[in-house]
Protein backbone atom coordinates (compact mmCIF):
# COMPACT_ATOMS: atom_id res chain seq x y z
CA UNK A 1 0.00 0.00 0.00
CA UNK A 2 1.41 3.68 -1.23
CA UNK A 3 1.11 6.61 1.06
CA UNK A 4 1.11 9.87 0.20
CA UNK A 5 3.29 12.58 1.46
CA UNK A 6 2.75 15.62 3.11
CA UNK A 7 4.22 17.38 0.37
CA UNK A 8 2.30 15.52 -1.76
CA UNK A 9 -1.44 16.33 -0.36
CA UNK A 10 -0.25 19.51 -0.45
CA UNK A 11 0.37 19.69 -4.05
CA UNK A 12 -2.84 18.49 -4.92
CA UNK A 13 -4.60 20.62 -2.70
CA UNK A 14 -2.96 23.25 -4.62
CA UNK A 15 -3.94 21.93 -7.81
CA UNK A 16 -7.53 21.19 -6.82
CA UNK A 17 -7.57 25.22 -5.87
CA UNK A 18 -6.32 26.40 -8.88
CA UNK A 19 -8.29 24.31 -10.70
CA UNK A 20 -11.43 26.33 -9.16
CA UNK A 21 -10.25 29.41 -9.44
CA UNK A 22 -9.60 28.85 -13.01
CA UNK A 23 -13.55 27.38 -13.76
CA UNK A 24 -14.52 29.89 -11.79
CA UNK A 25 -12.76 32.56 -13.80
CA UNK A 26 -13.82 30.82 -17.33
CA UNK A 27 -17.21 31.03 -15.91
CA UNK A 28 -17.27 34.67 -15.01
CA UNK A 29 -16.25 35.46 -18.16
CA UNK A 30 -18.79 33.46 -19.83
CA UNK A 31 -20.97 34.74 -17.74
CA UNK A 32 -20.01 38.27 -19.14
CA UNK A 33 -19.74 37.02 -22.44
CA UNK A 34 -23.75 36.43 -22.53
CA UNK A 35 -24.27 39.45 -20.58
CA UNK A 36 -22.32 41.58 -23.08
CA UNK A 37 -24.70 40.01 -25.86
CA UNK A 38 -27.66 40.73 -24.07
CA UNK A 39 -27.22 44.44 -23.82
CA UNK A 40 -27.81 44.62 -19.81
CA UNK A 41 -25.48 46.45 -17.65
CA UNK A 42 -24.05 44.05 -15.61
CA UNK A 43 -21.21 45.59 -13.07
CA UNK A 44 -19.71 45.18 -9.91
CA UNK A 45 -18.92 46.84 -6.94
CA UNK A 46 -16.30 46.57 -3.90
CA UNK A 47 -17.85 46.44 -0.17
CA UNK A 48 -18.02 50.43 0.19
CA UNK A 49 -20.03 50.66 -3.74
CA UNK A 50 -17.16 51.64 -5.80
CA UNK A 51 -17.49 49.85 -9.40
CA UNK A 52 -14.88 47.26 -10.27
CA UNK A 53 -16.36 46.10 -12.98
CA UNK A 54 -18.69 47.02 -16.00
CA UNK A 55 -20.10 45.90 -19.23
CA UNK A 56 -19.77 47.56 -22.15
CA UNK A 57 -23.71 48.18 -22.07
CA UNK A 58 -22.69 50.96 -19.83
CA UNK A 59 -21.59 53.44 -22.71
CA UNK A 60 -25.31 52.57 -24.69
CA UNK A 61 -26.90 53.41 -21.43
CA UNK A 62 -25.20 56.44 -20.02
CA UNK A 63 -22.69 56.92 -22.28
CA UNK A 64 -19.70 56.69 -20.33
CA UNK A 65 -17.09 54.20 -21.63
CA UNK A 66 -16.22 50.82 -18.99
CA UNK A 67 -12.76 52.98 -18.30
CA UNK A 68 -14.85 56.19 -17.20
CA UNK A 69 -17.01 54.12 -14.36
CA UNK A 70 -14.55 51.78 -12.67
CA UNK A 71 -13.29 53.49 -9.76
CA UNK A 72 -15.81 55.69 -9.68
CA UNK A 73 -18.68 55.33 -7.01
CA UNK A 74 -22.19 54.08 -7.63
CA UNK A 75 -23.93 57.75 -6.74
CA UNK A 76 -21.80 59.47 -8.71
CA UNK A 77 -23.77 58.34 -11.56
CA UNK A 78 -27.42 59.15 -9.60
CA UNK A 79 -29.64 62.18 -10.33
CA UNK A 80 -29.79 64.42 -7.29
CA UNK A 81 -33.18 63.27 -5.75
CA UNK A 82 -31.56 59.68 -5.81
CA UNK A 83 -27.92 59.94 -4.47
CA UNK A 84 -28.89 60.52 -0.77
CA UNK A 85 -31.63 57.87 -0.59
CA UNK A 86 -29.53 55.03 -2.74
CA UNK A 87 -26.65 55.16 -0.23
CA UNK A 88 -28.10 52.76 2.43
CA UNK A 89 -27.64 50.23 -0.35
CA UNK A 90 -24.10 50.13 -0.03
CA UNK A 91 -23.67 48.86 3.15
CA UNK A 92 -26.65 46.97 3.53
CA UNK A 93 -25.76 42.88 2.33
CA UNK A 94 -29.79 42.38 1.90
CA UNK A 95 -29.90 41.42 -1.96
CA UNK A 96 -32.17 44.27 -4.12
CA UNK A 97 -34.89 43.63 -6.86
CA UNK A 98 -36.18 45.55 -9.34
CA UNK A 99 -34.76 48.74 -7.26
CA UNK A 100 -35.83 52.34 -9.92
CA UNK A 101 -32.70 54.43 -10.39
CA UNK A 102 -32.74 57.54 -11.49
CA UNK A 103 -29.15 57.86 -13.61
CA UNK A 104 -27.75 61.13 -15.08
CA UNK A 105 -26.50 60.58 -18.73
CA UNK A 106 -23.37 62.14 -19.71
CA UNK A 107 -25.20 64.15 -22.15
CA UNK A 108 -27.35 65.25 -19.57
CA UNK A 109 -30.68 64.01 -19.87
CA UNK A 110 -32.31 61.40 -17.28
CA UNK A 111 -32.13 57.90 -17.49
CA UNK A 112 -34.04 55.15 -15.57
CA UNK A 113 -33.27 51.65 -15.04
CA UNK A 114 -34.42 48.80 -13.06
CA UNK A 115 -31.44 47.52 -11.01
CA UNK A 116 -31.22 44.18 -9.01
CA UNK A 117 -28.49 43.71 -6.59
CA UNK A 118 -26.75 40.29 -4.74
CA UNK A 119 -24.04 40.86 -2.45
CA UNK A 120 -21.53 38.01 -2.28
CA UNK A 121 -20.48 37.11 0.70
CA UNK A 122 -17.57 34.40 2.24
CA UNK A 123 -17.57 31.42 4.53
CA UNK A 124 -17.00 33.76 7.59
CA UNK A 125 -19.85 36.34 6.80
CA UNK A 126 -18.17 39.22 5.25
CA UNK A 127 -19.34 41.48 2.20
CA UNK A 128 -16.93 41.03 -0.07
CA UNK A 129 -18.76 42.54 -3.09
CA UNK A 130 -22.24 43.25 -5.04
CA UNK A 131 -22.29 42.00 -8.55
CA UNK A 132 -26.00 43.12 -10.36
CA UNK A 133 -27.72 44.01 -13.13
CA UNK A 134 -29.60 47.57 -14.85
CA UNK A 135 -32.17 47.30 -17.40
CA UNK A 136 -32.62 50.64 -19.51
CA UNK A 137 -36.70 51.31 -18.64
CA UNK A 138 -36.96 54.88 -19.96
CA UNK A 139 -38.53 54.10 -22.90
CA UNK A 140 -40.58 51.91 -21.26
CA UNK A 141 -41.42 54.19 -18.24
CA UNK A 142 -41.78 57.55 -20.20
CA UNK A 143 -44.42 55.07 -22.51
CA UNK A 144 -46.25 54.09 -19.09
CA UNK A 145 -46.54 58.10 -18.22
CA UNK A 146 -47.90 58.80 -21.49
CA UNK A 147 -50.24 56.52 -21.45
CA UNK A 148 -51.38 57.37 -17.87
CA UNK A 149 -51.78 60.83 -18.89
CA UNK A 150 -53.61 60.10 -21.92
CA UNK A 151 -55.57 58.15 -20.26
CA UNK A 152 -56.32 60.83 -17.29
CA UNK A 153 -57.31 63.08 -20.26
CA UNK A 154 -59.56 60.73 -21.73
CA UNK A 155 -61.27 60.68 -18.42
CA UNK A 156 -61.07 64.32 -17.97
CA UNK A 157 -62.57 64.45 -21.31
CA UNK A 158 -65.37 61.70 -20.41
CA UNK A 159 -66.32 63.55 -17.39
CA UNK A 160 -66.17 67.05 -18.32
CA UNK A 161 -68.32 66.18 -21.35
CA UNK A 162 -71.92 67.74 -21.62
CA UNK A 163 -73.32 64.52 -22.69
CA UNK A 164 -74.19 61.38 -21.23
CA UNK A 165 -71.12 58.75 -22.08
CA UNK A 166 -72.00 55.58 -21.70
CA UNK A 167 -69.67 52.20 -22.54
CA UNK A 168 -71.12 48.68 -22.99
CA UNK A 169 -69.59 45.06 -23.60
CA UNK A 170 -70.73 42.79 -26.19
CA UNK A 171 -72.94 41.31 -23.48
CA UNK A 172 -74.84 44.20 -22.83
CA UNK A 173 -72.96 45.02 -19.67
CA UNK A 174 -72.45 48.87 -18.94
CA UNK A 175 -68.84 49.28 -17.88
CA UNK A 176 -68.53 52.40 -18.40
CA UNK A 177 -70.32 55.29 -16.74
CA UNK A 178 -69.71 59.16 -16.85
CA UNK A 179 -70.90 62.10 -14.68
CA UNK A 180 -73.34 63.54 -17.14
CA UNK A 181 -75.07 59.78 -16.99
CA UNK A 182 -75.43 60.26 -13.23
CA UNK A 183 -76.81 63.42 -13.41
CA UNK A 184 -79.08 62.59 -16.89
CA UNK A 185 -80.41 58.87 -15.30
CA UNK A 186 -80.18 59.41 -11.58
CA UNK A 187 -78.01 56.18 -10.88
CA UNK A 188 -74.51 56.54 -9.74
CA UNK A 189 -71.09 55.15 -11.45
CA UNK A 190 -71.14 52.61 -8.92
CA UNK A 191 -74.87 51.55 -9.20
CA UNK A 192 -74.99 51.15 -13.00
CA UNK A 193 -71.78 49.30 -13.87
CA UNK A 194 -72.14 45.77 -14.10
CA UNK A 195 -76.15 46.50 -14.75
CA UNK A 196 -77.25 45.54 -18.19
CA UNK A 197 -77.82 48.78 -20.21
CA UNK A 198 -81.39 47.83 -21.48
CA UNK A 199 -83.17 47.06 -17.89
CA UNK A 200 -81.65 49.97 -16.99
CA UNK A 201 -81.92 53.20 -19.28
CA UNK A 202 -84.35 52.07 -22.16
CA UNK A 203 -87.87 51.44 -21.73
CA UNK A 204 -89.55 48.08 -21.45
CA UNK A 205 -91.46 48.33 -24.85
CA UNK A 206 -88.29 48.50 -26.67
CA UNK A 207 -85.62 46.36 -25.01
CA UNK A 208 -86.45 42.98 -26.62
CA UNK A 209 -85.69 45.17 -29.94
CA UNK A 210 -82.61 46.32 -28.69
CA UNK A 211 -81.38 43.06 -27.53
CA UNK A 212 -82.17 41.83 -31.17
CA UNK A 213 -80.32 44.73 -32.96
CA UNK A 214 -76.79 43.62 -30.63
CA UNK A 215 -77.77 40.05 -31.43
CA UNK A 216 -77.87 40.72 -35.05
CA UNK A 217 -74.77 42.67 -35.43
CA UNK A 218 -72.63 40.32 -33.60
CA UNK A 219 -73.71 37.56 -35.87
CA UNK A 220 -73.86 39.07 -38.94
CA UNK A 221 -72.15 42.91 -38.42
CA UNK A 222 -75.80 44.68 -39.16
CA UNK A 223 -76.85 47.42 -37.16
CA UNK A 224 -78.65 50.30 -38.58
CA UNK A 225 -78.23 52.86 -36.00
CA UNK A 226 -74.48 52.23 -35.20
CA UNK A 227 -72.12 55.33 -36.45
CA UNK A 228 -75.19 58.08 -36.86
CA UNK A 229 -77.63 60.43 -34.82
CA UNK A 230 -80.57 58.85 -33.48
CA UNK A 231 -83.76 60.42 -31.97
CA UNK A 232 -84.87 57.66 -28.86
CA UNK A 233 -86.77 57.50 -25.80
CA UNK A 234 -84.79 57.08 -22.72
CA UNK A 235 -85.52 55.87 -19.24
CA UNK A 236 -85.13 57.61 -16.03
CA UNK A 237 -84.70 56.45 -12.48
CA UNK A 238 -87.52 57.44 -11.32
CA UNK A 239 -89.57 56.04 -14.12
CA UNK A 240 -90.08 58.78 -16.28
CA UNK A 241 -89.07 58.80 -19.89
CA UNK A 242 -87.34 61.52 -21.95
CA UNK A 243 -86.07 62.26 -25.46
CA UNK A 244 -82.58 61.68 -26.27
CA UNK A 245 -80.26 61.61 -29.17
CA UNK A 246 -78.21 58.79 -29.30
CA UNK A 247 -74.43 58.35 -31.21
CA UNK A 248 -73.56 54.46 -31.04
CA UNK A 249 -69.77 53.46 -32.15
CA UNK A 250 -69.17 50.00 -31.68
CA UNK A 251 -65.03 49.17 -30.89
CA UNK A 252 -63.63 45.77 -31.75
CA UNK A 253 -61.12 44.41 -29.18
CA UNK A 254 -59.67 41.11 -30.10
CA UNK A 255 -62.72 39.01 -30.52
CA UNK A 256 -65.06 41.11 -28.82
CA UNK A 257 -67.03 44.62 -29.20
CA UNK A 258 -67.61 47.55 -27.29
CA UNK A 259 -69.62 50.12 -27.42
CA UNK A 260 -69.43 53.81 -26.82
CA UNK A 261 -72.70 55.59 -26.66
CA UNK A 262 -73.08 59.46 -26.54
CA UNK A 263 -76.50 60.56 -25.14
CA UNK A 264 -77.84 63.75 -25.22
CA UNK A 265 -80.93 65.13 -23.39
CA UNK A 266 -83.54 67.12 -25.88
CA UNK A 267 -86.13 67.51 -23.78
CA UNK A 268 -85.45 71.23 -24.33
CA UNK A 269 -85.46 71.12 -27.82
CA UNK A 270 -88.25 68.88 -28.19
CA UNK A 271 -90.24 71.36 -26.07
CA UNK A 272 -89.07 74.08 -27.96
CA UNK A 273 -89.56 72.53 -31.19
CA UNK A 274 -93.56 72.18 -29.98
CA UNK A 275 -93.65 75.63 -28.81
CA UNK A 276 -92.77 76.68 -32.16
CA UNK A 277 -94.83 74.35 -33.86
CA UNK A 278 -97.67 75.31 -31.60
CA UNK A 279 -97.05 79.22 -32.44
CA UNK A 280 -97.01 78.39 -36.07
CA UNK A 281 -100.80 76.94 -35.77
CA UNK A 282 -101.19 80.00 -33.36
CA UNK A 283 -100.15 82.17 -35.85
CA UNK A 284 -101.66 80.68 -38.68
CA UNK A 285 -104.99 80.90 -37.05
CA UNK A 286 -104.49 84.50 -35.95
CA UNK A 287 -103.74 85.41 -40.02
CA UNK A 288 -106.78 83.86 -40.45
CA UNK A 289 -108.71 86.02 -38.12
CA UNK A 290 -106.89 89.18 -39.05
CA UNK A 291 -108.11 88.56 -43.07
CA UNK A 292 -111.34 87.85 -42.02
CA UNK A 293 -111.42 91.04 -39.71
CA UNK A 294 -109.77 93.34 -42.90
CA UNK A 295 -112.53 91.63 -45.20
CA UNK A 296 -115.30 93.26 -42.59
CA UNK A 297 -113.77 96.45 -41.88
CA UNK A 298 -113.12 96.89 -45.74
CA UNK A 299 -116.88 95.97 -45.86
CA UNK A 300 -117.74 98.62 -43.19
CA UNK A 301 -116.10 102.02 -45.00
CA UNK A 302 -117.49 103.58 -47.83
CA UNK A 303 -117.03 101.59 -50.85
CA UNK A 304 -116.78 104.80 -53.05
CA UNK A 305 -116.76 108.82 -53.38
CA UNK A 306 -120.30 110.34 -53.02
CA UNK A 307 -120.12 112.87 -56.10
CA UNK A 308 -122.81 115.59 -57.44
CA UNK A 309 -122.86 118.84 -58.52
CA UNK A 310 -123.65 120.16 -54.95
CA UNK A 311 -119.96 118.11 -53.40
CA UNK A 312 -117.65 115.75 -54.00
CA UNK A 313 -116.53 113.23 -50.83
CA UNK A 314 -113.82 110.49 -50.58
CA UNK A 315 -111.52 109.12 -47.75
CA UNK A 316 -109.11 106.68 -46.85
CA UNK A 317 -107.51 104.56 -44.01
CA UNK A 318 -104.17 103.25 -43.56
CA UNK A 319 -103.90 101.00 -40.73
CA UNK A 320 -100.24 100.73 -38.52
CA UNK A 321 -100.81 96.96 -38.28
CA UNK A 322 -103.18 94.58 -40.15
CA UNK A 323 -106.28 96.22 -39.08
CA UNK A 324 -106.69 99.15 -37.47
CA UNK A 325 -108.81 101.57 -35.04
CA UNK A 326 -109.70 104.25 -37.29
CA UNK A 327 -112.57 104.77 -38.78
CA UNK A 328 -114.31 107.31 -41.14
CA UNK A 329 -117.95 106.95 -42.99
CA UNK A 330 -120.36 109.45 -45.14
CA UNK A 331 -123.81 108.65 -45.58
CA UNK A 332 -127.28 110.00 -46.60
CA UNK A 333 -129.12 110.85 -43.33
CA UNK A 334 -132.02 111.82 -45.69
CA UNK A 335 -132.12 113.04 -48.92
CA UNK A 336 -130.94 116.92 -48.41
CA UNK A 337 -128.26 116.12 -45.42
CA UNK A 338 -125.44 114.12 -45.41
CA UNK A 339 -123.91 113.10 -42.51
CA UNK A 340 -119.91 112.55 -42.13
CA UNK A 341 -118.21 111.58 -38.73
CA UNK A 342 -114.24 110.30 -38.53
CA UNK A 343 -112.86 108.46 -34.97
CA UNK A 344 -110.05 106.88 -33.68
CA UNK A 345 -110.20 104.20 -31.13
CA UNK A 346 -106.67 104.08 -29.19
CA UNK A 347 -104.60 101.50 -30.13
CA UNK A 348 -104.26 99.68 -33.35
CA UNK A 349 -104.94 96.21 -33.29
CA UNK A 350 -108.20 94.04 -33.00
CA UNK A 351 -109.17 95.41 -29.80
CA UNK A 352 -109.34 98.73 -31.46
CA UNK A 353 -111.04 97.08 -34.52
CA UNK A 354 -114.03 95.80 -32.96
CA UNK A 355 -115.05 98.75 -31.22
CA UNK A 356 -114.77 100.25 -34.37
CA UNK A 357 -117.37 98.26 -35.79
CA UNK A 358 -119.03 98.26 -32.38
CA UNK A 359 -119.31 102.66 -33.04
CA UNK A 360 -120.02 102.18 -36.83
CA UNK A 361 -122.90 99.76 -35.69
CA UNK A 362 -124.16 102.12 -33.11
CA UNK A 363 -124.10 105.32 -36.12
CA UNK A 364 -125.74 103.60 -38.35
CA UNK A 365 -128.42 102.05 -35.91
CA UNK A 366 -129.48 106.01 -35.85
CA UNK A 367 -129.73 106.69 -39.46
CA UNK A 368 -133.40 106.71 -39.63
CA UNK A 369 -133.36 108.96 -35.96
CA UNK A 370 -133.32 112.80 -36.47
CA UNK A 371 -130.78 113.40 -34.42
CA UNK A 372 -128.48 116.50 -34.26
CA UNK A 373 -124.25 115.86 -34.13
CA UNK A 374 -124.67 116.32 -30.04
CA UNK A 375 -127.23 114.30 -29.75
CA UNK A 376 -125.66 111.50 -31.47
CA UNK A 377 -122.61 111.76 -29.44
CA UNK A 378 -124.56 111.42 -26.30
CA UNK A 379 -126.30 108.45 -27.59
CA UNK A 380 -122.76 107.02 -28.39
CA UNK A 381 -121.12 107.95 -25.39
CA UNK A 382 -123.50 106.18 -22.71
CA UNK A 383 -123.82 102.90 -25.31
CA UNK A 384 -120.25 102.02 -25.17
CA UNK A 385 -119.34 103.26 -22.15
CA UNK A 386 -119.35 100.33 -20.14
CA UNK A 387 -117.34 98.09 -22.68
CA UNK A 388 -115.08 101.23 -22.93
CA UNK A 389 -114.53 101.33 -19.13
CA UNK A 390 -113.60 97.56 -18.88
CA UNK A 391 -111.37 97.60 -21.71
CA UNK A 392 -109.20 100.71 -21.04
CA UNK A 393 -110.11 102.04 -24.31
CA UNK A 394 -111.62 105.55 -25.85
CA UNK A 395 -112.34 106.79 -28.33
CA UNK A 396 -111.97 110.68 -29.92
CA UNK A 397 -114.64 110.98 -32.56
CA UNK A 398 -116.05 114.42 -34.79
CA UNK A 399 -119.47 114.31 -36.32
CA UNK A 400 -120.62 116.66 -38.94
CA UNK A 401 -123.83 116.82 -40.90
CA UNK A 402 -124.42 119.17 -44.20
CA UNK A 403 -127.31 120.21 -45.26
CA UNK A 404 -127.16 120.28 -49.18
CA UNK A 405 -129.72 123.00 -49.95
CA UNK A 406 -128.92 125.64 -47.38
CA UNK A 407 -124.98 124.41 -47.23
CA UNK A 408 -125.34 124.81 -43.33
CA UNK A 409 -122.68 122.81 -41.39
CA UNK A 410 -123.80 121.67 -37.84
CA UNK A 411 -120.84 120.07 -36.26
CA UNK A 412 -119.77 118.70 -32.39
CA UNK A 413 -116.81 116.99 -31.13
CA UNK A 414 -115.53 114.37 -28.37
CA UNK A 415 -112.00 115.16 -28.10
CA UNK A 416 -110.89 114.55 -31.84
CA UNK A 417 -108.20 116.64 -33.85
CA UNK A 418 -110.34 119.02 -35.36
CA UNK A 419 -110.98 119.33 -39.14
CA UNK A 420 -109.42 122.02 -41.22
CA UNK A 421 -112.10 124.29 -43.24
CA UNK A 422 -110.28 126.01 -46.09
CA UNK A 423 -112.68 128.81 -48.23
CA UNK A 424 -111.82 128.91 -51.16
CA UNK A 425 -113.00 132.61 -51.81
CA UNK A 426 -111.01 134.11 -48.37
CA UNK A 427 -107.81 131.92 -48.80
CA UNK A 428 -107.58 131.11 -45.20
CA UNK A 429 -108.35 128.12 -42.92
CA UNK A 430 -110.23 127.46 -39.95
CA UNK A 431 -111.01 124.74 -37.28
CA UNK A 432 -114.05 122.76 -36.98
CA UNK A 433 -113.58 122.39 -33.31
CA UNK A 434 -116.44 122.20 -30.46
CA UNK A 435 -116.36 121.73 -26.55
CA UNK A 436 -116.23 117.57 -26.01
CA UNK A 437 -115.03 114.74 -23.90
CA UNK A 438 -113.51 112.06 -25.69
CA UNK A 439 -115.82 108.56 -25.55
CA UNK A 440 -115.78 106.54 -22.62
CA UNK A 441 -114.43 108.66 -19.89
CA UNK A 442 -117.83 109.37 -18.02
CA UNK A 443 -121.28 109.34 -18.64
CA UNK A 444 -123.93 112.07 -19.40
CA UNK A 445 -121.21 114.34 -21.16
CA UNK A 446 -122.72 117.46 -22.72
CA UNK A 447 -121.62 117.77 -26.32
CA UNK A 448 -121.53 121.64 -27.74
CA UNK A 449 -122.66 121.76 -31.39
CA UNK A 450 -121.74 124.42 -33.81
CA UNK A 451 -122.72 125.79 -37.17
CA UNK A 452 -120.97 127.21 -40.01
CA UNK A 453 -121.81 127.88 -43.56
CA UNK A 454 -119.91 126.58 -47.15
CA UNK A 455 -118.91 128.97 -49.72
CA UNK A 456 -118.55 127.27 -53.43
CA UNK A 457 -114.87 125.31 -53.89
CA UNK A 458 -114.64 125.15 -49.54
CA UNK A 459 -113.24 121.60 -48.38
CA UNK A 460 -112.65 120.01 -45.31
CA UNK A 461 -110.03 117.91 -44.73
CA UNK A 462 -110.99 115.36 -41.90
CA UNK A 463 -108.04 113.69 -40.16
CA UNK A 464 -106.71 111.33 -37.35
CA UNK A 465 -103.33 112.36 -35.17
CA UNK A 466 -101.73 109.41 -37.27
CA UNK A 467 -101.28 112.38 -39.83
CA UNK A 468 -99.72 115.28 -37.75
CA UNK A 469 -97.84 113.63 -35.49
CA UNK A 470 -95.98 110.83 -38.17
CA UNK A 471 -91.79 111.49 -37.16
CA UNK A 472 -89.41 111.51 -39.64
CA UNK A 473 -85.68 110.34 -38.46
CA UNK A 474 -85.15 113.78 -36.68
CA UNK A 475 -88.24 112.88 -34.73
CA UNK A 476 -89.65 115.85 -36.38
CA UNK A 477 -93.57 116.10 -36.80
CA UNK A 478 -95.26 116.49 -40.26
CA UNK A 479 -97.52 118.78 -38.26
CA UNK A 480 -100.56 120.82 -38.93
CA UNK A 481 -99.03 123.81 -41.39
CA UNK A 482 -97.07 121.05 -43.82
CA UNK A 483 -100.85 119.84 -43.60
CA UNK A 484 -102.42 123.26 -44.83
CA UNK A 485 -99.55 123.51 -47.23
CA UNK A 486 -100.52 120.57 -48.87
CA UNK A 487 -103.91 121.52 -48.87
CA UNK A 488 -103.46 124.96 -50.12
CA UNK A 489 -101.32 123.75 -53.10
CA UNK A 490 -103.72 121.37 -53.93
CA UNK A 491 -107.04 123.29 -52.51
CA UNK A 492 -108.29 123.33 -56.46
CA UNK A 493 -107.60 119.45 -57.24
CA UNK A 494 -110.13 116.45 -56.40
CA UNK A 495 -110.73 115.35 -53.23
CA UNK A 496 -108.78 111.93 -54.22
CA UNK A 497 -106.04 113.69 -55.40
CA UNK A 498 -105.64 116.10 -52.49
CA UNK A 499 -105.69 112.73 -50.43
CA UNK A 500 -102.79 111.37 -52.46
CA UNK A 501 -100.68 114.35 -52.21
CA UNK A 502 -100.76 114.48 -48.75
CA UNK A 503 -99.53 110.76 -48.75
CA UNK A 504 -96.84 111.44 -50.76
CA UNK A 505 -95.50 114.27 -49.18
CA UNK A 506 -96.07 112.25 -45.65
CA UNK A 507 -93.89 109.43 -47.07
CA UNK A 508 -91.13 111.41 -48.49
CA UNK A 509 -91.16 113.11 -45.38
CA UNK A 510 -90.78 110.08 -42.86
CA UNK A 511 -88.95 108.03 -45.76
CA UNK A 512 -91.08 104.91 -45.44
CA UNK A 513 -94.02 103.98 -46.46
CA UNK A 514 -95.48 102.13 -42.71
CA UNK A 515 -96.21 104.05 -40.19
CA UNK A 516 -96.55 103.41 -36.22
CA UNK A 517 -100.34 104.80 -36.19
CA UNK A 518 -103.50 104.77 -38.29
CA UNK A 519 -103.71 107.09 -40.77
CA UNK A 520 -106.99 108.03 -41.77
CA UNK A 521 -108.17 111.27 -44.27
CA UNK A 522 -111.70 112.29 -45.46
CA UNK A 523 -112.04 115.24 -47.77
CA UNK A 524 -115.10 116.77 -48.57
CA UNK A 525 -115.41 119.42 -51.01
CA UNK A 526 -118.30 121.69 -51.97
CA UNK A 527 -119.39 122.26 -55.11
Amino acid sequence: MTHKTDNQSANEDITHRKDAESALIESEERFRQMAEMTGEWLWEQDSRGYYIYSSNAVKQILGFSQEQVIGKHYTEFLTAQDQESQQSYAASQQPFYALVNHYQHKDGQQILTESTGLPIINAGGKLLKWRGVDLDITTRMHFQDALIESEKRTRLIIESSMNAIVIMDSYGIITDWNQRAEKMFGWSNKEAIGQRLDELIIPARFRSAHRKGLHTFLQAGLAPILNKQTEQVALRRDGTEFPVELSVSPLKLGNAYIFSGFIHDISGRKAAEEQIRQAHVNLAIAQNEIRIAQQIQATLSPSAPIKSDDFEVTGFCLPADKVGGDYFDYFFRKETQLDMVIADVSGHSIGPALFMVETRSAIRAQTNVLATPSETLDVLNNFLFDDLDKSDYFITLFYLQYNIHTQRLRFANAGHPPPLLFSLFEGEFKKLDAEGLILGIKKDVIFEEKTTMLGKGDLILFYTDGLTEAENENKEFFGLERTKAVLLQNAEKSPQIIIDCLFAELQQFCKRTSFYDDITLMVFKSG
